[in-house]
């Protein structure tokens, strides 16, 4: 009786894993089509980052100088890639505050479907677009003079860890979102902590040259941690011990507000 008991229990998690898959799968492809039917959507999105790499790279390159063969545009990229996948990050909230003002969430609450599959389906399209968004970047950036100087792998991996990275601020926005549930607020509530940890990192220039007061900041922020791992990737370096204090970062962001956001998701509408 306990082996029958069992076997229906494990059927039914099984079932409920399949149908989990499923409906995000659905939500990803949902939310996709959204930027094929609003190209501009897609496009402002991507003209930001291009913006940045062109006015750091001509403005601040020529005043920003390296030692040896690294010039600034191959300083400047990983931090470019972190930049871009933390503010694209933002759309998530920004996305799930204009469903709930549209009555979407409230529909989707009263379909058969998993929970989960609206914010898993919300932050992984996310994760996606800004797959594209990163590649993009490296082509424009290989047009003003950066190079991967490490392997293939290396390049591979920094792109994906970039992408990751965005994947987990993703759910802080998504909490804020879900918190705020208006639109104009949840965009600039993102923007308040999006710039802060950016702008005192070592995405543009190296914390050494920050005052000692803000370089403590610097140097723990998680964004300084995940542009470091970038660029020694990109320089063909070991990235230790950076790497293993951004996944860290990633682990400890998305065991705080996977459930807070999950939480505001239940109470919302």
């Amino acid at each position: 009786m306990t082996a029958v008991t069992d076997t229906v229990g494990s059927d039914k998690v099984g079932k409920g894993l399949a149908r989990a898959i499923s409906d995000t799968a659905v939500m990803t492809k949902r939310n996709l089509l959204k930027y094929l039917r609003i190209p501009t959507l897609l496009l402002f999105s991507t003209i930001q980052p291009v913006m940045f790499v062109l006015l750091f790279v001509f403005v601040f390159g020529g005043a920003v100088q390296f030692g040896g063969t690294t010039n600034y545009a191959t300083f400047l990229l990983p931090g470019i890639f972190a930049q871009t996948a933390i503010f694209g990050s933002t759309n998530t909230g920004i996305g799930l505050a204009e469903d709930i003002n549209k009555g979407i969430i409230e529909r989707f609450k009263s379909l058969p479907m998993a929970q989960s599959a609206v914010l898993l389906g919300r932050t992984l399209s996310d994760a996606v677009r800004n797959t594209f968004v990163v590649i993009l970047m490296t082509v424009v950036g290989y047009i003003v003079g950066f190079r991967f100087q490490g392997s293939l792998g290396q390049a591979v991996a920094a792109l994906l860890l970039a992408v990751l990275f965005g994947f987990a601020f993703s759910w802080i926005s998504a909490w804020i979102g879900l918190t705020v549930r208006d639109v104009e607020t949840a965009q600039a509530a993102g923007f308040i902590w999006v710039f802060p940890l950016t702008f005192a990192s070592s995405a543009f220039v190296p914390t050494e040259t920050m005052p000692s007061w803000l370089q403590g900041f610097a140097d723990i922020n998680p964004v300084t941690t995940a542009v470091n791992t970038l660029r020694a990737l990109t320089f063909g370096e070991s990235p230790t011990p950076d790497l293993w204090w951004m996944l860290a970062w990633i682990a400890g962001i998305l065991g705080v507000f996977v459930p807070l956001a999950v939480r505001q998701y239940k109470k919302a509408v």
